[in-house]
């Protein structure tokens, strides 16, 4: 059968109307913590940024230590992580350019109900954590490098506690993110540090409950930076700070204020003028 011309023009007309359009499609990357995936933020923030600006946000949510080297290597356009003096390092090196706080809430113990410790109601951390080992009480760490990771390896070296040498006991390591080690630690009845937003956003809750909090201590900083294009050439500036901008602008903090999980605020938003 022969093809009209007409035809033919009109599908090429319509493949490089297509093909353009793919081709002027703005999107960006984002190295992120889990915490900010696991707990719902990005499926409720990126919709209202992607339909102002018209760019596609991509996530990669893996441990703070994993999205600081991935983002090193030029894989990614922001990075939005909560260990502050990892993302000063990523900056002094040459990685970054402006840092700034957009975000927080704070950490938490979380627990079975027969608290084999004694540890439910305190607001000392660090005491808490020197019951638990005082106690040979079964704790699951991350281990993964992560931001949480790393608070809870300086809380330990707070309350004077060597983790190190208990690894394999009473001490266990996940390897894992957050979702992942609250399982494993509801499964076997362990303690284990988590960030309040996956912890209010966590199903599998069994008879655990939050066992300490409050202390000045578990405060959980959340920082946002764009990837510095003299060391990475490709990143996408413009999306990159488009993005940036509105998370720190007055529509952006009150569109994180504004996440809720059971009527619960799961993010404080912090950015400075």
């Amino acid at each position: 059968m022969r093809i009209p011309a007409t035809f033919i023009a009109a599908l090429s007309l319509f493949a490089l109307t297509a093909g353009g359009a793919a081709a002027q499609e703005k999107s960006l990357l984002v190295q992120s913590t889990t915490s900010t995936a696991n707990s719902g933020l990005y499926d409720y923030l990126l919709p209202i940024f992607e339909k102002k600006t018209g760019i596609k946000v991509n996530i990669v949510a893996v441990g703070t230590g994993q999205a600081i080297k991935n983002a090193s290597n030029c894989d990614g356009d922001v990075l939005l992580v909560h260990a502050r003096p990892a993302e000063e390092k990523f900056v002094a090196e040459g990685f970054g350019i402006e840092r700034r706080d957009v975000m927080y809430n704070d950490f938490i113990i979380v627990g079975p109900a027969g608290d084999p410790a004694g540890v439910s109601g305190m607001k000392d951390v660090e005491a808490a954590l020197a019951k638990i080992a005082a106690a040979n009480a079964p704790f699951v760490s991350r281990g993964d490098d992560s931001g949480t990771d790393k608070k809870e390896k300086a809380l330990w070296k707070a309350a004077d506690v060597d983790v190190k040498s208990a690894s394999g006991s009473w001490y266990r390591e996940s390897g894992s993110g957050m979702g992942a080690t609250l399982n494993t630690a509801v499964g076997m009845g362990a303690y284990t540090l988590s960030d309040r937003a996956t912890w209010l956003s966590f199903a599998n809750k069994g008879d655990f409950d939050i066992v300490v909090e409050g202390d000045d201590d578990l405060f959980n900083q959340y920082g946002v930076i764009r990837v510095d294009p003299a060391h990475c050439p490709s990143v996408k500036q413009a999306e990159g700070a488009a993005f940036m901008d509105w998370l720190l602008s007055p529509e952006g903090q009150a569109a994180i204020a504004g996440f809720t999980v059971g009527g619960k605020q799961l993010f404080f938003p912090n950015a400075r003028p």
